[in-house]
C-alpha cells in the first residue's frame, strides 16, 4: 500500500515536471526564444511605436531576427524598446545600424526592421543603443493618399472649369472660324517660302565665299591671283612715271610760255611779227590754256589713283621708301 502511494506520488511529480517543462517550452516557442542557443540584448527608443507590442517579430536585412522583449516608457515623448537578437546575427550587426518600426505586408502586425550601414563601423555588444530612424506608416500613407485624392478633385474641377469658360470665349469662336484657320495656313506656308529663300540666298553666298577663297571669277582672281597683283603693280609704277614726266612737260610749256612772252613784247624778227597778231595771239592762248587743263586734269587722276583702295597700299609703301630714302 505505501509502495503504491510512492509509486503515484512519483508519478504526480513526473507529470507535474513534464507540464511545467512543456508549458515553459510554448511560452519560449510563443516569443521566438532560442531554447538550445544563447540570445543578446540591444535597445532602441522611439517617439512613437505605432502599435508595436512585446513579442512582436525583428528583422535583419529581411532575415528573421530576434523579438521584442520589453517596451518600457522613459519620458512622455521616449519609449524604450528592448530587442532580444538570436546571438548568430550578433556578429553581422554593426554599431551605426538603423531600427525602424515597420509594418508585416501592408495591413500586418509592427517589426522592428534592422538595416546595416553602408559605412564601416564595429560589431554590436549586448546593451548597446541602436540609432534609429522613422518608415512611413501605411497610415501615414493613406492619409497621404486621401490628400492627394482631394488635390487631384479639386484639379480636375478647377480644369473643368477652364475648359467650359475656354469653349464659350472667342478663342475658340477663332478658331473654329474656317477663313481664320485658312489665313493661319496661307501664313505659314509664306514664313515656310521665306524660310526656304533665306536658305537658297545662304547657300549661294557660301558657294560666292568658297569661289572667292578657292580664286574663282573676278573677284577671285582679285584676290588670289598673284600675277594681275603684279601687273597691276607695275601699271601703278607706270602711272606714277607718266605722272613725274606731265609734270616735267608742264613746266617746260610753262618756261616756253614765258620764252614767247619775252618775244611777243620785246623780240624782234618774224616770230615777234607772228605773236603780234591778235588772231594768232588768243589761238595760242586757248591752246596753252588747254595742255594746262589737261594737265591738271591728269593730276587729279594720279591723285585719285593714289587714294584707290587697289593701288592705295602700294602708294603707301613707295611713299615710306622715298621718306627712309631722304633721312639717309
Amino acid at each position: 500500500m505505501e509502495k503504491t502511494q510512492r509509486n503515484n506520488i512519483k508519478l504526480g511529480l513526473f507529470v507535474l515536471i513534464g507540464l511545467l517543462v512543456l508549458i515553459v517550452s510554448f511560452y519560449m516557442l510563443g516569443n521566438s526564444s532560442n531554447i538550445f542557443g544563447r540570445d543578446f540584448e540591444v535597445k532602441a527608443r522611439f517617439n512613437n511605436l505605432s502599435g508595436l507590442m512585446e513579442g512582436n517579430n525583428i528583422l535583419f536585412s529581411g532575415i528573421h531576427a530576434g523579438t521584442v522583449k520589453r517596451i518600457d516608457m522613459v519620458t512622455d515623448s521616449i519609449i524604450e524598446v528592448t530587442m532580444q537578437i538570436d546571438n548568430k546575427i550578433q556578429p553581422f550587426i554593426k554599431k551605426n545600424a538603423m531600427a525602424a518600426i515597420g509594418t508585416e505586408g501592408l495591413m500586418g502586425n509592427k517589426i522592428i526592421n534592422i538595416e546595416p550601414s553602408s559605412q564601416a563601423s564595429a560589431k554590436v555588444v549586448s546593451g548597446d543603443m541602436l540609432q534609429t530612424s522613422k518608415l512611413v506608416s501605411a497610415e501615414e500613407m493613406l492619409k497621404t493618399l486621401s490628400k492627394t485624392n482631394d488635390d487631384v478633385a479639386a484639379i480636375a474641377k478647377a480644369l473643368k472649369e477652364t475648359v467650359l469658360s475656354l469653349d464659350t470665349s472667342e478663342i475658340f469662336n477663332l478658331m473654329n472660324d474656317p477663313s481664320i484657320r485658312k489665313s493661319i495656313k496661307s501664313s505659314l506656308n509664306e514664313i515656310n517660302l521665306a524660310t526656304k529663300n533665306t536658305n537658297n540666298m545662304s547657300y549661294g553666298l557660301n558657294q560666292i565665299v568658297d569661289n572667292m577663297r578657292k580664286g574663282r571669277g573676278a573677284a577671285g582672281v582679285l584676290l588670289t591671283d598673284t600675277l594681275l597683283a603684279s601687273n597691276l603693280k607695275n601699271a601703278v609704277i607706270d602711272l606714277r612715271m607718266t605722272s613725274g614726266n606731265a609734270k616735267k612737260i608742264t613746266a617746260k610749256l610753262s618756261n616756253t610760255v614765258n620764252d614767247l612772252d619775252y618775244d611777243l613784247n620785246y623780240g624782234k624778227g618774224p616770230l615777234h611779227a607772228l605773236l603780234r597778231d591778235s588772231t594768232m595771239t588768243q589761238n595760242l592762248n586757248n591752246s596753252l590754256y588747254n595742255i594746262q587743263k589737261g594737265a591738271n586734269g591728269f593730276s587729279d587722276i594720279m591723285d585719285a589713283t593714289k587714294h584707290s583702295f587697289l593701288f592705295r597700299g602700294y602708294f603707301n609703301k613707295q611713299e615710306k621708301k622715298e621718306n627712309a630714302k631722304v633721312k639717309e
